[in-house]
């Protein structure tokens, strides 16, 4: 499918969960389970809080928002956030789309259904395509992965009374890891 075969594929689908791999491939994910839905909006109100305050600099995203890469596949993270030059460098007709742009901050948060694995892969994609912080966070085992770009593995922070930092990329954001339990 082209970008806009893919798009409206999307838009007559509206129930679905529907991303592109790089190689055009649809993956179609279930919805989550409630208890996932509840650790999503907490993970995406703290972001909201966050950029209430830091409007200037830039846009954040909830897990329903789908960018096309670099290497031309559509993902949808949990949440996410588009600094204001590059969000503001898009047209009104490819922000009402799938944008063309790569977060610079992603976060992805391990439903039961998803596998750990496949969640590492994604991750390591949306640094491939250019985001400066990616946190995966997986509640059974309370652990988030921090990746950042030209770092071999992630950082590890083990244990949910810990917050994980929004670094130069996301000044002065906080992630209480404890809300999301």
């Amino acid at each position: 499918m082209s970008d806009d075969e893919f798009f409206e594929f999307c838009q007559q689908h509206p129930e679905l969960r529907i991303e592109r791999s790089a190689q055009h491939e649809i993956l179609i994910m279930s919805p989550t389970g409630s208890r996932s839905g509840k650790r999503n909006f907490r993970l995406n109100f703290q972001l909201g809080k966050w950029w209430e305050q830091n409007r200037e600099l830039g846009e954040a995203f909830d897990s329903n928002t789908g960018f096309t890469l670099p290497d031309t596949s559509v993902l949808s993270p949990d949440a996410s956030w588009v600094s204001a030059p590059k969000w503001n460098a898009l047209t009104t007709e490819q922000q009402d789309k799938f944008a063309p742009v790569c977060p610079e901050f992603v976060v992805e948060l391990k439903s039961a259904s998803d596998s750990t694995k496949t969640l590492q892969a994604k991750m390591l994609d949306w640094l491939r395509n250019g985001a400066q912080l990616a946190w995966l966070i997986v509640p059974e085992t309370e652990t988030a992965y921090l990746y950042r770009p030209g770092q071999p593995e992630p950082e590890v922070v083990q244990g949910f009374e810990n917050e994980l930092s929004g670094e130069a990329v996301l000044p002065g954001f906080r992630l209480r890891l404890a809300e999301l339990r």
